[in-house]
């Protein structure tokens, strides 16, 4: 459907989002100078990860944010509130339960004040064209994950706009009913039989906007940048299993884990001794569990990472921060699209449970900036103890109150598997068990 010579229906230009930090000192960049466009006739894929403003993103497009600076047009008009233009497919499926599914349908033009015989003509067009017919009179309640969706597409396209937006409308489903739901999508796409001009989709699985997109656009993280552009011209049906498909899928893994180190390390160059380094919130067990997944068979030590996605079940929300936090503790590192296991990595998979806790302790001492300060201030302290707040607060001023929670979080497991510190959550205090 893509024609190179087709006209741009949303443009965005150098849209700028901030929001004040947790200690309400600073604010912190969500969105940087972020320019695109979609033209008609396109799919386009926006792929990143959790914190990489995807979601931001697609709601100032929709006119339910305001960016703090640039400008978001569609079809030449400025967005300045709820585009008409535009509707939008949500993670989870928001249905009324105490309405049946043409009602659920019909909300909308009721709302937007279309008259009752065209509402109930767009409602049952839409109910038909998404796979809906005979399930008018029956409730949420009545239906499976994949058909309450399929009534949030079409209430979606009962609003008859220019441009649909889809976030992540897929990951609450499972395996087998999310690629049902795509490939009739697709198809209802294909054959042009969905009143809409433009689709624009946020996921951060790599296989779905490599199956979807007619463009993908590689968002990076803390803050979001549109760190790559990548066409992608494979003819549709996409078969996974093809190689252009799957050395699609490897270059965008390799793409993203590359910015990943890249991100990571600028932080250790911060203030405050690398206290803006963010962490995710991860387990020790998970931790132990990646690398001895990874040393093996079949990968012995080196795991191709969209075959151990697979493998794991995992999307990319799933698989980075594991990999990054093993890299931070120096136990792997990426290789273009593979992790492999670093020569501690191998031994740490051989050892006893008191070796491991050894391990993890002195690795978080020597590259978690975070938690060698922790230490230093129960070193310091008569005492032994220290507040949750005190540390919290400094990373605040750096970060969210979410990702300073998240990132406390993982210092507190870190810790205490290590056997670096003890912390009381009643008391929400930091201390050495056995104080010497």
């Amino acid at each position: 459907m893509l024609d190179a010579s087709m006209a741009t229906l949303l443009s965005v230009d150098n849209v700028n989002q901030t929001y004040a930090t947790g200690s309400g000192e600073s604010r912190k960049l969500v969105l940087d100078n972020v320019s695109m466009s979609l033209k008609t006739g396109e799919i386009v894929a926006l792929l990143g990860r959790s914190g990489s403003g995807k979601s931001t993103l697609l709601r100032i497009i929709a006119g339910l944010n305001r960016p703090s600076s640039g400008k978001v047009a569609i079809s030449g008009r400025p967005v300045e509130g709820p585009a008409e233009e535009v509707a939008m497919v949500f993670q989870s499926f928001a249905l009324f339960p105490w309405l049946n599914v043409l009602d659920n349908v019909e909300i909308g033009p009721r709302a937007n004040g279309v008259a009752l015989e065209e509402t109930r003509q767009r409602a049952l067009k839409a109910i038909d064209i998404i796979g809906l017919d005979g399930f008018e009179s029956a409730y949420p309640k009545e239906l499976s994950g994949g058909m309450r969706q399929r009534v949030g597409f079409a209430r979606a396209l009962v609003m008859q706009p220019k441009i649909l937006l889809m976030d992540e409308p897929f990951s609450a489903l499972d395996v087998l009913t999310a690629e049902t739901l795509r490939t009739d999508l697709l198809d209802l796409w294909q054959e042009g039989r969905i009143p809409i001009k433009s689709i624009l989709m946020v996921t951060h699985n790599i296989e779905e906007a490599v199956l979807m997109a007619d463009r993908i656009l590689v968002l990076s993280s803390n803050p979001g940048r549109i760190a790559s552009e990548i066409p992608n011209t494979l003819p549709h049906p996409r078969d996974r299993l093809d190689p252009p498909f799957r050395a699609m899928v490897d270059s965008i893994y390799a793409l993203m884990t590359q910015r990943a180190e890249t991100a990571r390390v600028a932080p250790r160059e911060a203030g405050a001794a690398g206290l803006a380094l963010t962490l995710p919130d991860i387990s020790t067990n998970s931790l132990a569990g990646m690398l001895e997944e990874i040393a093996a068979p079949p990968y012995n030590g080196k795991a191709d990472l969209p075959h151990l996605a697979d493998s794991l079940g995992f999307e990319i929300d799933d698989l980075f921060p594991l990999g990054e936090t093993l890299q931070i503790l120096k136990l792997a590192d990426f290789e273009e699209a593979d992790i492999k296991l670093t020569p501690l990595g191998q031994r740490f998979v051989d050892m006893d449970v008191d070796q491991r806790k050894k391990v993890i302790g002195e690795q978080a001492l020597a590259n978690v900036p975070l938690a060698a300060h922790i230490k230093r201030v129960l070193d310091e302290r008569p005492s032994h103890r220290a507040p949750a707040s005190r540390f919290r607060e400094e990373l605040e001023d750096y970060m969210s109150e979410d990702y300073a929670d998240r990132t406390l979080r993982t210092i507190i497991n870190l810790g205490r598997y290590g056997e670096l510190f003890a912390y009381d959550e009643a008391a929400q205090t930091f201390s050495y068990e056995n104080p010497q």
